[in-house]
Protein backbone atom coordinates (compact mmCIF):
# COMPACT_ATOMS: atom_id res chain seq x y z
CA UNK A 1 0.00 0.00 0.00
CA UNK A 2 1.56 3.71 -1.02
CA UNK A 3 2.23 6.21 1.60
CA UNK A 4 0.76 9.40 2.67
CA UNK A 5 3.23 11.28 0.75
CA UNK A 6 2.95 8.85 -2.37
CA UNK A 7 -0.34 9.60 -3.32
CA UNK A 8 -2.33 12.65 -4.50
CA UNK A 9 -3.41 15.13 -2.14
CA UNK A 10 -5.74 17.88 -2.67
CA UNK A 11 -5.49 21.14 -1.22
CA UNK A 12 -7.73 22.18 1.18
CA UNK A 13 -8.69 24.69 3.05
CA UNK A 14 -10.66 25.22 6.67
CA UNK A 15 -14.09 24.86 4.57
CA UNK A 16 -12.92 22.28 3.14
CA UNK A 17 -11.99 20.04 5.95
CA UNK A 18 -15.22 18.33 6.96
CA UNK A 19 -15.33 16.73 2.76
CA UNK A 20 -11.89 14.96 3.22
CA UNK A 21 -12.12 13.07 6.72
CA UNK A 22 -10.29 10.01 6.40
CA UNK A 23 -8.45 11.50 3.69
CA UNK A 24 -4.70 12.66 2.94
CA UNK A 25 -4.60 16.14 2.32
CA UNK A 26 -2.22 19.57 1.39
CA UNK A 27 -2.99 22.31 3.89
CA UNK A 28 -1.00 25.29 3.90
CA UNK A 29 -1.52 28.27 6.44
CA UNK A 30 0.03 30.83 8.94
CA UNK A 31 1.39 29.40 12.44
CA UNK A 32 -1.44 31.23 14.97
CA UNK A 33 -0.50 28.97 18.33
CA UNK A 34 1.97 26.33 19.24
CA UNK A 35 0.56 24.20 22.24
CA UNK A 36 2.96 24.01 24.68
CA UNK A 37 3.84 20.21 24.53
CA UNK A 38 4.67 20.91 20.87
CA UNK A 39 2.31 18.65 19.80
CA UNK A 40 -0.34 20.51 18.17
CA UNK A 41 -0.26 24.07 16.46
CA UNK A 42 -2.95 26.18 14.95
CA UNK A 43 -2.95 27.19 11.58
CA UNK A 44 -4.77 30.14 10.06
CA UNK A 45 -5.92 29.85 6.47
CA UNK A 46 -6.69 32.47 3.84
CA UNK A 47 -10.18 32.96 4.96
CA UNK A 48 -9.00 33.43 8.70
CA UNK A 49 -10.16 30.13 9.58
CA UNK A 50 -8.10 28.25 12.14
CA UNK A 51 -7.39 24.79 11.84
CA UNK A 52 -5.59 22.43 14.15
CA UNK A 53 -2.85 19.85 13.53
CA UNK A 54 -1.39 17.63 15.68
CA UNK A 55 1.63 15.47 15.41
CA UNK A 56 3.38 12.49 16.45
CA UNK A 57 6.59 13.65 17.85
CA UNK A 58 6.78 17.48 19.95
CA UNK A 59 8.84 19.78 17.49
CA UNK A 60 12.31 20.19 18.08
CA UNK A 61 12.10 23.74 16.47
CA UNK A 62 10.62 27.24 16.69
CA UNK A 63 7.63 27.48 14.60
CA UNK A 64 6.85 30.28 12.92
CA UNK A 65 5.29 31.95 9.67
CA UNK A 66 3.54 29.91 6.63
CA UNK A 67 3.88 26.14 6.85
CA UNK A 68 2.53 23.14 4.72
CA UNK A 69 1.08 20.60 6.19
CA UNK A 70 0.73 16.77 4.49
CA UNK A 71 -1.46 14.84 6.83
CA UNK A 72 -4.57 13.01 7.08
CA UNK A 73 -8.33 14.92 8.06
CA UNK A 74 -9.11 13.78 11.24
CA UNK A 75 -12.93 12.78 12.62
CA UNK A 76 -12.85 15.77 14.21
CA UNK A 77 -11.71 17.64 11.41
CA UNK A 78 -7.87 17.65 12.75
CA UNK A 79 -5.15 17.37 10.43
CA UNK A 80 -3.02 14.26 11.64
CA UNK A 81 0.50 15.60 9.90
CA UNK A 82 2.82 13.27 8.80
CA UNK A 83 5.03 16.03 7.83
CA UNK A 84 5.33 20.10 7.01
CA UNK A 85 7.33 22.32 5.71
CA UNK A 86 7.82 25.70 6.26
CA UNK A 87 7.77 28.11 3.37
CA UNK A 88 10.05 31.01 3.72
CA UNK A 89 9.45 34.55 3.08
CA UNK A 90 12.62 36.48 3.75
CA UNK A 91 13.13 37.79 0.10
CA UNK A 92 10.77 40.64 1.43
CA UNK A 93 7.58 39.28 -0.46
CA UNK A 94 5.35 37.43 2.50
CA UNK A 95 2.96 34.76 0.75
CA UNK A 96 -0.68 35.79 -0.11
CA UNK A 97 -2.81 33.35 1.75
CA UNK A 98 -5.45 35.15 0.51
CA UNK A 99 -4.84 34.84 -3.09
CA UNK A 100 -3.44 30.99 -2.12
CA UNK A 101 -7.52 30.53 -0.93
CA UNK A 102 -8.51 31.74 -3.94
CA UNK A 103 -6.51 29.55 -6.29
CA UNK A 104 -8.04 26.47 -3.63
CA UNK A 105 -11.47 27.88 -5.31
CA UNK A 106 -10.48 27.69 -8.75
CA UNK A 107 -8.88 24.67 -8.28
CA UNK A 108 -11.75 23.33 -6.67
CA UNK A 109 -14.35 24.92 -9.01
CA UNK A 110 -13.18 22.86 -11.77
CA UNK A 111 -11.90 19.86 -11.58
CA UNK A 112 -11.83 18.89 -15.04
CA UNK A 113 -8.78 21.15 -15.55
CA UNK A 114 -6.88 20.12 -12.52
CA UNK A 115 -6.68 16.75 -12.86
CA UNK A 116 -3.77 16.21 -11.07
CA UNK A 117 -5.19 16.00 -7.08
CA UNK A 118 -8.20 13.30 -6.26
CA UNK A 119 -11.85 14.97 -6.76
CA UNK A 120 -13.68 14.61 -3.09
CA UNK A 121 -16.74 12.55 -2.91
CA UNK A 122 -19.86 13.85 -2.27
Amino acid sequence: MAGILDVPKPRINCSMLSRFINRAVCFVGRVEKVHPSGKMFTVVDGESKTATVELNEPLEEELSGVVEVIGMVSNKGDIMASTYNTLREDRGVPFDLELYNEALKVIHDFPQHYPFQVAASG
